[in-house]
């Protein structure tokens, strides 16, 4: 996946920091709220148009205007640019490790904290059948 460009980004932060229950946004939506910038209307369209083309966004067309809205959240973007760049590591260990080192102890917590609520489901899944399992064997 491909860093987004300036403009791109200033774009996609508008539809990130939406309400996601406001529902998709036109063009004008999105100039509107990157009016400090003075873009053209044109300019915001075709921002939009190539983060379609991209996948970043997905549109609709509603009467005459086209709707957009994030494919993904802005966390998800952000993770996926994490698994890229890991994937230009000679040694992804080493750069996990490297990483690790680097955070700070909050956002180590935080990350321990995913990692154990990642491996939970898969020991929940064994632990029933364990349980089946030890029944049978006191009985034989």
């Amino acid at each position: 996946m491909r860093r987004l460009g300036d403009l791109e980004r200033a774009v996609m932060d508008v539809l990130w920091d939406r309400d996601p229950t406001a529902g998709p946004v036109t063009v004008r939506d999105v100039a509107e709220a990157l009016r400090e910038r003075d873009l053209a209307y044109t300019t915001v369209m075709t921002v939009l148009d190539r983060l379609a083309g991209k996948g970043m966004v997905s549109r609709e067309r509603s009467g005459r205007a086209w709707h957009y809205q994030p494919v993904a959240s802005r966390e998800a973007y952000i993770a996926q640019l994490m698994l890229d760049a890991l994937d230009l590591a000679g040694s992804r260990d080493a750069a996990l490790v490297r990483f690790a080192k680097s955070v700070t102890g909050t956002e180590a917590e935080v990350l321990r904290t995913a990692l154990t609520e990642q491996a939970r489901p898969a020991d929940d899944d064994a632990q029933p059948a364990q349980r089946r399992a030890q029944p049978a064997e006191r009985q034989g």
